[in-house]
């Protein structure tokens, strides 16, 4: 009798990337065992009886709606809170990085607004410094209060909107120069 070893699955990676450029590393995406960076995370992805979608992870519930995909561009809505982020493979992430290097660098930046809503509070000003991750306005959405936040430092050289002012998806609501 001859003994056969099994073949080991191959490993499906993709790599996550934030609109702030963190990036995650996921392995087998779509079966039971899921990796991110490494380690194996328990994430369930359900639906309720009324339709709506869930993902549990670490034992806490959080309702998720696909609100935007355009190819490998996703944005998601968990818990009421807006994330975008690209899925990319291995091959198609480095060509993205090498194609980076020749790009041409803007020294202004636009930040868009996440999703349609009304302008709550704006937190800057024209000439205000800012840096990564500050928070730059509060949008109403869906009667909730969301705090938008800047992916670049900078300084903030132009606001497109005031407080009362209803916008749009993707709408420009300021401009930092780097």
């Amino acid at each position: 009798m001859k003994l056969i070893p099994k073949k080991k699955k191959k490993e499906t990676q993709y790599i996550a990337v934030s609109t702030r450029g963190k990036k995650y590393r996921i392995v087998n995406p779509f079966s039971e065992e899921l990796k991110i960076n490494g380690r194996k995370e328990e994430i369930k992805i359900f639906e309720d009886k009324d339709g709506f979608t869930y993902l549990e992870y670490k034992n806490k519930k959080y309702l998720a709606e696909i609100t935007e995909k355009n190819q490998n561009k996703f944005t998601v809505l968990l818990n009421g809170v807006s994330y975008s982020f690209t899925i990319e493979s291995p091959i198609s992430y480095r060509r993205r990085k090498f194609l980076e290097k020749y790009k041409q660098v803007s020294k202004t930046e636009t930040i868009n607004a996440p999703m349609p809503g009304k302008i709550i509070e704006l937190l800057v000003e024209v000439n205000t410094p800012v840096k990564e991750g500050d928070a730059i306005l509060i949008l109403e959405a869906m009667k909730m209060q969301n705090e938008i936040s800047t992916h670049v430092s900078g300084k903030v050289t132009k606001i497109n909107v005031r407080p009362g002012d209803n916008v749009t998806k993707d709408q420009v609501i300021l401009e930092i120069e780097r």
